[in-house]
């Protein structure tokens, strides 16, 4: 996983000192890209343990159209609680456990001029098997008209999808990327979706490229980072889905199977509100 280790050294090496709303401050580069062949090697980071079983809920929850907290709830998720608690929702005229019209609705449950709603993830997978040559292959979870009702607008903002020879690529396009905590969920997270999107529409998983915008590592993470860069990355590991699962909207948390995942220890960091 050296990208990521060399992206975190990009940061810290050459980063320019920011302000931001968390009032906590950050290092920050703009613009690079990773890529990735996550049937080959799945890009879930071994300098750090990740929970892949957060990153599945939070996926599912996504896909499930809901801006409520209660189904990660109900799987013990606690990861969006800080943003979904009353002092902070009710700031944005929200009930608290309400995150907003962000990921979920937006990809789900669009709403559209006429009061309609457009579900971009089954547009999606029926445009990909209808027409996997087209352009038209995106979803976009960042509406402007949103991005000021909610607590976190939309980090990773639009994924695009492309076909070739059978093979299904996603491209994801991420404005801000927290190197420490977000970016390694984001990198499971897209790579989950790509699988997930090459079963559900007969293609094989190709590449995962992620362009990162203002790529940045918060202050209060960066000796956190150094101890990352003092571990040497062990092999990757692979991910396996239950092949029986043929609709996007129909997998569950043991649909995903994880083998030689070796990580180094945990590290923990405080996650800016």
């Amino acid at each position: 996983m050296r990208q990521y280790l060399d992206l975190l050294d990009d940061v810290l090496t050459n980063g320019k000192r920011k302000t931001d709303l968390q009032g906590i401050g950050n290092l920050a580069i703009f613009c690079r890209e990773m890529r990735f062949r996550p049937a080959e090697e799945f890009p879930m980071i071994t300098t750090k343990k990740l929970p892949l079983r957060l990153i599945v809920g939070e996926l599912l929850w996504f896909l499930s159209g809901s801006s409520r907290w209660d189904f990660l709830h109900e799987h013990n998720i606690t990861i969006w609680d800080e943003w979904g608690k009353a002092e902070v929702s009710s700031l944005y005229g929200l009930h608290e456990g309400d995150l907003g019209r962000i990921y979920g609705p937006q990809w789900v449950r669009w709403l559209a001029r006429n009061g309609t709603e457009i579900n971009q993830i089954q547009r999606l997978v029926d445009g990909l098997k209808s027409h996997p040559d087209s352009r038209r292959h995106k979803v976009i979870a960042w509406n402007p008209e949103d991005v000021d009702s909610v607590a976190v607008a939309p980090c990773h903002g639009d994924f695009k999808c492309f076909v070739i020879d059978g093979e299904l690529s996603l491209h994801l396009n991420q404005r801000s990327c927290d190197m420490f905590l977000g970016v390694p969920f984001n990198m499971v997270c897209y790579s989950l979706l790509l699988f997930m999107l090459a079963q559900v529409t007969g293609l094989h998983p190709g590449e995962f490229i992620h362009t990162l915008e203002d790529v940045h590592i918060y202050l209060n993470h960066v000796e956190q980072v150094k101890l990352q860069l003092t571990r040497e990355p062990r092999s990757l590991p692979k991910i396996v889905l239950n092949p029986d699962v043929c609709d996007i909207f129909g997998f569950t948390f043991s649909d995903f199977t994880l083998t030689g995942y070796n990580p180094h220890p945990h590290i923990s960091g405080d996650v800016g509100i």
